[in-house]
């Protein structure tokens, strides 16, 4: 799950919204504690990607007024 279409995104409700967010932030996380225990960012394009998907899910959230 790198990157996700904003028109597929605009297409979900802000429940499954605000669920893909939490497993993106997870997803982040994770990525995050390998890099700090290796030592070498490896996956820089997927870190990279990951926190695009979470600003633009947070973005069509903030537009359509929900709460994140």
């Amino acid at each position: 799950m790198l990157r996700i279409k904003v028109r597929e995104i605009r297409a979900l409700p802000d429940a499954a919204l605000k669920t893909k967010l939490q497993e993106l932030a997870l997803e982040l996380g994770i990525e995050k504690r390998k890099i700090a225990a290796t030592g070498v960012a490896s996956k820089v394009v997927k870190t990279r990607s990951i926190k695009r998907t979470i600003a633009r899910i947070q973005t069509i959230l903030k537009e359509r007024g929900a709460k994140a």
